[in-house]
């Protein structure tokens, strides 16, 4: 359903909490804010399939928006807060976007920017620019006449490269509530409903909390949205809201289980009943103290922005399967080899790709889509994995993060999800270095969990601890401290900025 019918049956519920203060908009406010946003973008002539872009800090207004676009059928882009204005004036113009609204507090990068669209600011001025809540006020509550359903174009985050638009079809139906496959799967395999009580800890201009959320309004729950993610705040809001579900990336469970366990035993979890986890694969010993904390509660999926496939695994289904992202429930798994085209036997490795009938492309880079696909219309997101003999998918790196060294091919992860189980690492990320002998050295970038331990004796401690586990040639031959890593708010790392600093040094 979309949200409208909820403001209709049950205009006082509760759509969006501020975890933080308690702020909240009932349905019936989420659809007047809605009405208003697509009478507003239809005031300055955006009609069906424009571009609208949002550049704003995580806000229960922010549904208002996103709401109003999708039913005045726009494409609407999310834009991370955290990228450069170079990039954003890219992601601007790449997209062709009409109409751009940014958080005030964000004013000191909106003013850097190079666009003359028209721009309006949320929560406060930014000079020069249109207040929105203003322009909102003076547009009427109503329906537009002629609503289409509209869809998210979500820009990937810059990681190894220019971020690229993910574009998939517009909805045929001309009705707003077009089927969605996403709230099919939310409630057959994930268990969400008009009962969840859906606790969002992260940035929603990224793909799954956006999405998820969205999906936990058409199905008429609440979402408790953070305003930032902190560790102990995600346990409060979770007892105090009696949240039982949510969606986490592995970095936040990390930073949960390095809380002191008195802290941690604080907190009255028990409500939790869908802990929904995914963005990347979660080192084995996090999983398994996470579940042993909290219960079988953990649902892990493995999909993109692209929409290509979907696996989903289970607690049950993890434990008998340590490791693994799931089987599919949406599309078929394939693994080939070096051509991209010859499937691999069980048990080795090579490039995930699936065959489905959903399909996208990347905007404006025919050279990027033609990449992921292969002559049988596979697609892929880039990962590198492996299939067992039940048909359960585990993943090895993504194939752009790969290390050679010494004619070795060697991938982050598995260093990087050891190293973070000790005690004194706070995060960590493993790249490749230049190596006259070697062509390329391994090099472990750590965030101590206390800048204190940053020395050379941790260094020697920390490479004793990758030997237990790891052979020889995976222990990394240098060890750098960092204060803290360039880390995307959904957990995903700026791998690229990290290994361009030591390429850069070479040069």
């Amino acid at each position: 359903m979309h949200p409208s019918v909820h403001a209709a049956s049950s205009p006082d519920k509760p759509a969006v909490i501020v975890a933080e203060t308690g702020e909240t908009i009932s349905y019936a406010e989420l659809d007047t804010a809605s009405n208003r946003a697509a009478q507003l973008f239809r005031s300055h002539g955006l009609k069906h399939d424009d571009v609208v872009a949002f550049m704003l800090e995580n806000t229960p207004h922010y549904y208002g928006l996103t709401w109003g676009a999708q039913r005045a059928g726009l494409r609407y882009v999310c834009i991370s807060s955290r990228l450069t204005q170079d990039e954003t004036d890219y992601i601007l113009e790449n997209s062709g976007a009409k109409m751009l609204v940014v958080s005030a507090s964000l004013a000191s990068a909106a003013l850097q920017l190079e666009t003359r669209i028209e721009r309006y600011s949320m929560g406060g001025e930014i000079a020069g620019w249109t207040q929105i809540e203003d322009a909102l006020a003076a547009m009427p509550a109503t329906r537009i006449a002629d609503e289409r359903a509209g869809v998210d174009m979500l820009y990937s985050s810059g990681t190894t490269g220019r971020p690229k638009g993910v574009k998939v079809p517009l909805p045929e139906e001309e009705e707003i509530d077009a089927p969605n496959s996403l709230v099919m799967l939310a409630s057959a395999a994930f268990g969400i409903n008009a009962d969840s009580i859906y606790l969002s800890p992260a940035p929603l201009y990224h793909a799954a909390p956006l999405r998820w959320s969205m999906t936990i309004h058409r199905l008429g729950g609440t979402v408790v949205l953070m305003k930032k993610f902190d560790p102990e705040a995600a346990l409060a809001a979770i007892q105090h809201y009696r949240c039982n579900a949510a969606q986490f990336v592995p970095t936040h469970f990390v930073r949960m289980l390095k809380l002191p366990a008195e802290v941690r035993a604080q907190y009255d979890v028990s409500s939790m009943k869908s802990a929904i986890h995914a963005a990347a694969p979660c080192p084995v010993p996090v999983k398994q103290a996470m579940i042993d904390w909290w219960g079988p509660v953990l649902l892990e999926y493995y999909a993109g922005s692209e929409g290509n496939g979907m696996t989903f695994a289970t607690s049950q289904d993890w434990l008998a399967h340590k490791g693994t992202v799931g089987r599919a429930i949406l599309g078929t798994v394939h693994i080939v080899g070096e051509d991209n085209e010859t499937e691999v036997p069980v048990g080795e490795e090579g490039a995930v790709f699936f065959e489905s009938d959903n399909v996208f492309e990347y905007h404006d880079d025919p050279e990027k889509t033609a990449s992921s696909r292969n002559s049988k219309g596979w697609s892929t997101l880039g990962d590198v994995g492996k299939l067992d003999a039940d048909g359960f998918l585990y993943l090895t790196d993504r194939k752009s993060f790969m290390i050679i060294s010494g004619g070795v091919n060697i991938y982050p992860q598995e260093i990087e999800n050891h190293l973070v189980t000790h005690p004194k690492v706070a995060d960590v990320a493993v790249v490749g270095g230049p190596h006259e002998e070697m062509g390329e050295e391994v090099i472990a970038v750590i965030q101590p969990a206390d800048m204190a331990d940053a020395t050379d004796e941790f260094r020697d401690e920390l490479g004793a601890y990758a030997r237990q586990k790891l052979s020889g040639v995976k222990v990394p031959r240098r060890i750098d401290f960092m204060e803290a890593l360039p880390r995307h708010d959904t957990g995903k790392l700026y791998k690229r900025l990290l290994r361009d600093q030591y390429w850069e040094k070479k040069a």
